[in-house]
């Protein structure tokens, strides 16, 4: 949720509007993440642009969109949009509130004091700001919005006026200010104090770096510095070339750009060389030069940061010719789910490789059982395939909410095996699960579509899921290749036993078919317009199915919740008859699904029952299905697939449903109310 975007320029001239340009265009490519207010912070002051000589900061904030925000900066007759900086740091946020309604008072950046000393953007939840704040009061402080950010803008102001030695550096405040808070944060701070630097940290919601150069960077890695035990608190005695990135020809710092992001997206069309923060991780951009540092030094803590090369490409998140991101997402899945398989199904000798578990492969098939843990359409990915794991492991399966699963304390032991779904990778309440079975001695497993994020640096080993960028927030061909990511380490982990090798071949088969099947369900497209138009003045929708399909169903409501805000349920149509039947008559519209496999004839009985109340049910069936067809309203056909992957093409229909509902009634695809694509707090 949020997001966060800051831009140093050092030696690399740039002038005000084109500084402004890259924090709103950052901005927008966080949009997805879910907001309701945006901010930015610039350098002030229109007579000199000389930052050394008069530092201040100018801060505007808007409620409501990126573009709303964009408006009231340009908008703006006193700036001067033509003075040029050769030194500058501006930082940037989009807000979705927590504490506070949206306002632009309660909007980020916040400000220490009426003279903008000290600004920050924040990510997260501070738990303990109520103490600080008390704390703060009593020293005279004053606040003006109800956020608990602003407890962090005025603490480091305050250890700042209250600091013993004149030589403290913009970093080791924010050390100092971070050893007092208590929660989930990301952070970026600007100070007139210390013009041109930039420092930011993170505990529990992502943060990285992008780093734009002329010159190739001496190395890879950015060597983490830990301040001594004996010497706390005060500054270390650093070797320069070892605190810093070093570049070529000399081991002096030159031309630098640095891109602050709570996500790849917002960076990739600068630089596609990025560093991932790490919990309690300090980084400090100052005199053009980055540092990372960390208070003190725990076991197993790694000495340095890898600076990443994202395979990722600015036209993946353009929306092309496609009127939203979602739409766009729901049409590439042919092509995501080829991106999941490549070089790891072969097609051949019917043999599944999934390169990053392959190392722990003797571990899980000796684990008591496995638990897969998610929230949302992750949860769903793994309800749609357990049937399958049940079948190809012979082992327990246990299917979990991240958050149910903390609240009742499950207990976890050294032999079971966990794994962690999650299409950004930063899920609260996931990430929290996957510490407390880490604690437990379990081995973890992370399933992402996102390189370098908590859940796949955190996790024993895991399998990205290669979906390519989603910025749409209900999730669409993320779902799908989380389903098939579950297929292939089923197939894995039973490849090696004769009994079912026709079994594995069938569904070898089904993988390779897929992207051309799901070709054609989307050639449906027109038809499920239809169908929508039919829907979209209903107060509520029952989808039914059983078996592979219903966790379909629940995915599929899932979806026209989000989309449409209508009420919308999954029911196991086994289940009809134990009180859900209560509410069918004939104006209650039901989706019902029912494929040809070895839950037919069940599905038929529930269709029955649906029929004798009056309803008359839309049908999702499987081509050629007369009977099923004869007492429908509409029919929606699919071909036909194994039945394990049926549950990708059966989904995909509802996806494009929920859409054109929501378009019809005039709703944000990409930006459904009160949502967020990455939910960093629980």
């Amino acid at each position: 949720m949020c997001g966060i975007f800051a831009y140093v320029n050092y030696l690399v001239t740039k002038d005000r509007k084109k500084i402004f340009e890259t924090l709103i265009n950052g901005l927008k490519r966080l949009e997805y993440r879910g907001y309701d207010s945006a901010g930015i912070a610039v350098d002030g002051g229109n007579n000199d642009p000389d930052i050394i000589k008069k530092p201040t900061t100018l801060i505007i904030k808007k409620q409501g969109k990126v573009k709303m925000l964009e408006a009231e900066v340009f908008s703006q007759e006193n700036l001067k949009m033509d003075i040029e900086y050769d030194i500058h740091c501006g930082v940037a946020h989009t807000r979705w509130a927590t504490h506070g309604v949206p306002s632009e008072l309660n909007s980020h950046p916040q400000r220490s004091d009426p003279n903008n000393e000290f600004i920050c953007v924040h990510n997260g939840i501070i738990t303990n700001y109520k103490d600080i704040k008390t704390f703060l009061m009593s020293k005279g402080k004053k606040f003006e919005s109800d956020t608990d950010t602003e407890v962090i803008a005025v603490l480091i102001k305050y250890l700042y006026d209250n600091r013993e030695d004149d030589g403290v550096t913009f970093r080791e405040l924010v050390e100092n200010v971070i050893q007092q808070l208590e929660g989930a944060f990301a952070l970026a701070f600007k100070s007139i104090h210390f013009p041109g630097e930039c420092v930011a940290t993170r505990r529990g919601s992502p943060l990285l770096i992008g780093v734009k150069t002329n010159t190739k960077l001496h190395t890879d890695f950015i060597p983490v510095l830990f301040r001594n035990d004996e010497n706390q608190g005060k500054t270390p005695e650093l070797n320069r070339s070892m605190s810093t990135t070093t570049f070529e020809v000399t081991g002096e710092a030159k031309e630098a750009e640095y891109f602050f992001a709570s996500d790849a997206s917002a960076v990739i069309e600068h630089t596609n060389k990025v560093i991932f923060l790490e919990d309690d991780d300090v980084a400090a951009v100052r005199e053009g030069s980055l540092s990372i540092h960390r208070i003190k030094r725990e076991v197993g803590d790694v000495m340095s940061r890898e600076v990443h090369t994202l395979k990722m490409e600015i036209q993946e998140i353009m929306r092309g010719n496609y009127k939203f991101f979602m739409q766009k997402e729901i049409f590439e899945q042919p092509e995501s789910v080829v991106n999941t398989m490549r070089g790891r199904v072969n097609f051949a000798e019917s043999k599944v490789q999934l390169g990053g578990i392959m190392d722990h492969m003797s571990e899980i098939r000796r684990c008591r059982r496995l638990l897969f843990i998610a929230c949302g359409t992750s949860y769903h990915s793994a309800l749609a395939t357990r049937q399958l794991i049940e079948e190809l492991t012979e082992l327990p399966v246990v299917i979990e909410l991240a958050s149910d699963f903390l609240d009742r304390a499950t207990p976890i032991f050294r032999d079971d095996v966990c794994f962690f779904i999650s299409q950004s990778g930063e899920t609260a309440d996931t990430l929290n699960a996957l510490r407390y079975c880490k604690k437990r001695g379990a081995l973890t497993v992370g399933i992402t579509n996102t390189v370098g994020s908590s859940i796949s640096r955190g996790t024993h080993c895991g399998v990205h899921i290669n979906a390519g960028p989603e910025i749409g927030v209900a999730s669409t061909k993320a779902y799908t290749s989380q389903f098939i990511s579950l297929v292939m380490f089923a197939l894995m982990m039973n490849q090696d036993k004769i009994s079912t090798t026709i079994r594995r071949q069938e569904i070898v088969k089904g993988l390779k078919q897929l992207p051309e099947l799901i070709k054609k369900v989307l050639e449906l497209d027109d038809k499920v317009k239809e169908l929508a138009k039919e829907l979209y003045q209903q107060k509520s929708i029952l989808l039914m199915g059983r078996g592979f399909n219903y966790a379909t169903c629940l995915e599929g409501a899932l979806k026209i919740k989000e989309l449409t805000y209508l009420h919308s349920e999954g029911i196991m149509a086994g289940e009809l008859k134990h009180g859900p039947l209560a509410l069918i008559d004939e104006e209650m519209p039901v989706i019902l699904l029912i494929m040809k496999d070895k839950t037919y004839e069940k599905c038929q009985n529930a269709l029955h029952e649906v029929v004798a109340r009056r309803s008359r049910p839309i049908i999702i069936c499987t081509e050629g299905d007369e009977d099923a067809a004869k007492s429908a309203s509409r029919v929606i056909e699919l071909p036909h697939m194994v039945d394990c992957l049926q549950g990708i093409l059966t989904v995909i229909p509802l996806q494009l449903l929920a859409y054109h509902i929501a378009v019809m009634r005039g709703y944000d695809v990409d930006c459904p109310r009160n949502l967020a694509k990455s939910v960093t707090v629980e």
